[in-house]
């Protein structure tokens, strides 16, 4: 595996060594090894997935504690430009994002730890979406921002009018209001 390193401190990009022939391919998706080698130390408690076409827009989410959640994030089938917000307050890259295009075709996966928002929006139809996530679903410890934040500035390259949102993520707050509890 090959583990790059992003601007922002402790989310990590993860390249599986692909192994093909005329079958098809085979990797490791995750090496409880070679991710504790590489600082990812995670008790992953449960697996995830979602089906979506082009526009689904999920999130931006986070767990506050004890129920904060790591995630390992990839996908099987189609296209997500994936994002995560550093919402750490002691962190220099509080507010700051990192977005990463994730495919069935690159096979990259993306960590990001406690303390940062997460979303999603799927530039493909028939997009599958999988994570691993450290700590189980608490609704009362879960936090959101809006997708579409002024302060946040995300480009989430679609346009505005092309995303799917739940109506639960519609009601987000904005960033501005958020008292992070990390």
């Amino acid at each position: 595996m090959n583990i790059i390193e992003t601007p922002i401190k402790d989310l990590l990009i993860i390249e599986p060594k692909i192994w093909r022939d005329d079958r098809g391919y085979f990797f490791e998706s995750y090496n409880k090894k070679a991710f504790k080698d590489a600082g990812i130390i995670a008790d992953f408690v449960q697996d995830n997935q979602s089906f979506s076409q082009k526009g689904a827009l999920r999130g931006l989410h986070v767990q506050a504690h004890p129920f904060a959640q790591g995630k390992l994030v990839r996908v099987i089938q189609g296209k997500v430009l994936d994002v995560a917000v550093d919402i750490r307050k002691a962190s220099p890259t509080y507010g700051q994002h990192f977005s990463i295009e994730l495919s069935g075709d690159n096979f990259k996966m993306f960590w990001v730890p406690p303390g940062f928002l997460h979303g999603f929006v799927t530039l493909e139809d028939q997009t599958i979406f999988t994570y691993k996530v450290t700590s189980l679903y608490d609704k009362e410890s879960e936090m959101g921002i809006i997708w579409n934040d002024p302060d946040l500035n995300i480009n989430w390259g679609i346009d505005e009018k092309e995303a799917i949102l739940s109506p639960k993520d519609l009601k987000l707050s904005s960033f501005k209001d958020l008292k992070s509890p990390f």
